[in-house]
């Protein structure tokens, strides 16, 4: 596959994004912006999260993870199903009465406003750091197939990638992602059915034995119950997934924002129920792809593991040009269907959580500043995936920063289990002394804890995360 083709198929691609944005973002204003008006069609939104859930990260990392662990990822997907089921019978109810445009808003009301703010910069530190690990994930497969051939430099292709980002949110934000998001999940799944079919027709595997031959495959095992110290034992996992689901969708302002954009509680609640069925299938086509894809690379002698499996088989074991073509639209869908969603809701969380918009800011100047935190946004962006190219450089390390911003999760899930299911109050102005040790006592815990107890915590340790958080809260209750 020639660089002259990717270009070409990135600026088609970006080209209907713009196209997307010109028609969403007529007479948009900040409720367009924050809320979509509240009129997104709740078919439209389920679908959409579905990219912006896999993410990059998804679309390159779950298919090269068959190899060590087969398919007990699934565990964490069946623990989904469990957490999505409380988002939409506890967390949506909730929202919805509260009418709230940014979910933290909660928190205030419950505790004060050392609380909120707290809940929303724990929120804001995550996702700055989440979106721009997976941008620099897929950023660096970029340059690898494409700028490096161009002589393009990291920096040149980072900036131009976030102002793409920028020109078709910096107008009407979510109302332009729900709908972009619908079109980015669908070039992603078409890109995973393309590569099954290659795959599988070089293995000579026909499309009716293809379940077949993954269930009777040794990689295919999906549940552990034989060491509770594992890190993949089942109900380890399962009940992680089950948390990771409340926090990581329930409690973040990047995936409720779009659930708060239906317009009403009953078809927000239709919108999760689906995602989830959907979510979950898709998970187990993405786990497919893996196995055949592992078995590929072993019939074939390609050295090429984890990361690199999906990305080397797919431009450049010589399956042909249909395979490369998908996989580069696959990817840039999957980038950028997490990074334009991330973007604005940093830019919304900050607006509205830090800077009091909606209160302190008269209409025009609301709309002024939004746009200037927007482009504020972007540039931190901008320089934290350039810091983590030619200042940390060492990737071991920044994906070790991308997992402790999952450990900012866990204060939110502890503060939100505290106030939902406890009637007690607490020193609001101690909220961030905890907030702080909870994780950092968290991360001693896990380092530590095969020496210690013989337990690996794996996903497990945003659950010890959020127990810790809730101690602290108990600790510091007004008596």
């Amino acid at each position: 596959m020639q660089p002259t083709h990717i270009l070409l198929l990135i600026a088609g691609y970006f080209g209907i994004l713009l196209l997307i944005s010109y028609f969403t973002g007529k007479n948009a204003d900040n409720d367009s912006f924050f809320k979509a008006n509240r009129q997104s069609p709740w078919y439209i939104v389920a679908f959409g999260m579905i990219g912006a859930s896999l993410s990059g990260v998804t679309f390159i990392s779950v298919p090269g993870w068959i190899e060590t662990s087969q398919f007990s990822y699934m565990q964490v997907v069946f623990g989904y199903i469990l957490g999505y089921a409380v988002i939409g019978t506890v967390l949506l109810p909730l929202y919805y009465k509260l009418n709230l445009t940014s979910i933290y808003t909660y928190l205030d009301e419950r505790f004060g406003n050392y609380s909120y703010k707290t809940g929303a910069s724990f929120f804001l530190l995550s996702r700055v750091v989440g979106a721009s690990f997976r941008l620099f994930l897929v950023a660096n497969v970029l340059q690898a197939i494409l700028f490096d051939a161009l002589h393009v430099p990291f920096w040149v292709t980072v900036i131009i990638t976030i102002l793409l980002i920028w020109l078709y949110t910096f107008k009407s934000g979510i109302k332009t992602i729900v709908w972009t998001d619908t079109l980015q999940t669908l070039f992603m799944l078409i890109a995973v059915g393309v590569a099954i079919y290659y795959v599988a027709d070089d293995l000579g595997i026909q499309g009716s034995n293809l379940m077949g031959y993954i269930i009777d495959s040794d990689l295919s095992k999906m549940f552990f119950f034989d060491d509770i110290k594992n890190a993949n034992y089942f109900w380890k996992q399962f009940l992680s997934g089950a948390f990771i689901a409340i926090v990581m969708t329930g409690l973040d302002q990047d995936m409720m924002q779009k659930n708060l954009t239906c317009r009403s509680l009953k078809d927000a609640q239709k919108n999760m129920f689906w995602f989830t069925i959907v979510l979950t299938f898709v998970n187990f086509v993405f786990l497919g792809l893996g196995l055949l894809l592992t078995q590929y690379a072993a019939q074939n002698g390609i050295d090429a593991h984890k990361d690199q499996l999906f990305p080397v088989i797919a431009t450049k074991s010589g399956l042909g040009f249909g395979i490369a073509i998908f996989f580069v639209l696959g990817l840039i869908a999957a980038a950028y269907s997490s990074a334009d969603s991330a973007l604005t809701s940093l830019t919304t969380s900050f607006s509205i959580d830090i800077l009091d918009l909606e209160k302190k800011y008269s209409p025009e100047d609301q709309i002024k500043t939004r746009k200037k935190i927007h482009v504020l946004f972007s540039l931190i962006l901008i320089l934290v995936i350039i810091a983590f190219k030619y200042i940390i450089r060492d990737e071991s390390v920044i994906a070790k920063l991308f997992v402790f911003a999952g450990y900012t999760y866990g204060p939110l899930l502890g503060l939100y289990a505290f106030g939902l299911f406890t009637k007690l109050n607490v020193k609001d102005r101690l909220v961030p002394i905890i907030a702080i040790l909870s994780p950092i006592l968290s991360y001693i815990i896990s380092v530590n804890s095969s020496t210690w107890f013989g337990f690996e915590f794996g996903f497990f340790i945003l659950i010890l995360n959020g127990f810790l958080t809730f101690l602290g809260l108990i600790l510091i209750r007004r008596k």
